[in-house]
């Protein structure tokens, strides 16, 4: 055999290719997986394109997710990061949305995936883009709410963050109002040691009080019982809410016109009643806190969008 002297190198080793990330879709289509080079992943839900799964390079999850949660598309997600639109919660008194079930439809519909590409200024991440539309909608939630829209929602995976990405655009002829809202379940050890900061000195809703209007002291969030409160951060979406854990920081949430976080935490007597949530002294585990555009109505008229977007940084 000859031995030549300039033999080509290997593919692998081509200069200028970078490994890519590993993205893969279940057997039975209702999930896509994506892996980087580096270790990290994510799982996503078509049903509700619900984020399942986030883990670090080490391999250690981030979001908390039921041990009870419904993954079959019999109902919502109990945990991970579900994906609120068009109503936060119930609006009896807001007439387009007032038959909707509890935090819209876009949780509870099958979602399409519409592919992947390289995450914008990194060059070993990964973005997945999904998309919903009026048109893949039921005929029961068509009849609800029965405007034009689009969803496109897009997940990007990074080395040490997460982000995710909603532009809602009106595509009908009728302005319509809406709400929505990045329900994000975090993993923490143990929720007594937790604390939220960045919203200090800021107004809220206190929904465990009669919806009583409040304001945060100068002190950050701790728990102490069950929580549930809509927030608008007096220093604007540009300020990060830090979640730490005795003293050091777990999780830190920058947001994109977003102007609202929700922070929520059942505790006892709310997650023994909550059939899907498993198991019951689960809320030790967890803390929520929710992106999200709720306080207020956003209008969209005939062709207009709207966009707005967290991104979860590890420490």
């Amino acid at each position: 055999m000859v031995q030549r002297p300039n033999k080509p190198s290997a593919l692998a080793a081509t200069p200028g290719l970078q490994p890519q990330a590993q993205v893969t879709i279940s057997d039975d289509s209702s999930r896509v997986t994506a892996v980087l080079p580096t270790g990290e992943s994510i799982e996503v839900l078509l049903y509700g394109a619900t984020v399942l799964s986030w883990k670090d390079a080490a391999g250690d999850e981030k979001l908390w997710l039921s041990e009870g949660a419904k993954l079959d598309g019999t109902k919502a997600v109990r945990g991970g990061i579900p994906l609120v639109f068009p109503v936060f919660g119930t609006a009896p008194d807001h007439e387009a949305t007032s038959k909707l079930p509890q935090h819209g439809f876009a949780r509870n519909s099958r979602w399409e995936f519409l592919g992947k590409s390289s995450s914008e200024g990194s060059s070993s991440g990964v973005k997945l883009d999904f998309g919903l539309s009026s048109e893949n909608l039921d005929d029961a939630a068509r009849q609800l709410w029965p405007y034009k829209f689009g969803l496109l929602y897009s997940v990007t995976l990074a080395p040490e963050s997460l982000g995710t990405a909603l532009v809602v655009t009106n595509e009908g002829d009728e302005p319509f109002e809406f709400q929505t809202l990045l329900h994000t379940y975090f993993r923490v050890s143990d929720i007594a040691s937790v604390q939220v900061l960045g919203l200090e000195d800021s107004p809220y809703h206190d929904k465990v009080d009669g919806v009583k209007n409040k304001t945060q002291s100068s002190d950050p969030v701790t728990f102490s019982g069950e929580t549930d409160r809509v927030y608008t951060p007096v220093k604007g979406p540009g300020h990060p809410v830090v979640i730490t854990e005795a003293g050091v920081a777990k999780f830190r949430v920058m947001r994109d016109n977003l102007d609202d976080v929700v922070v929520w935490n059942p505790w006892v007597d709310k997650a023994a009643g909550m059939a899907d949530f498993e198991p019951k002294d689960g809320w030790k585990k967890m803390v929520c806190v929710e992106a999200g555009a709720v306080s207020a109505w956003q209008k969209l008229e005939k062709g207009d969008a709207f966009e707005g977007a967290q991104t979860v940084y590890l420490k």
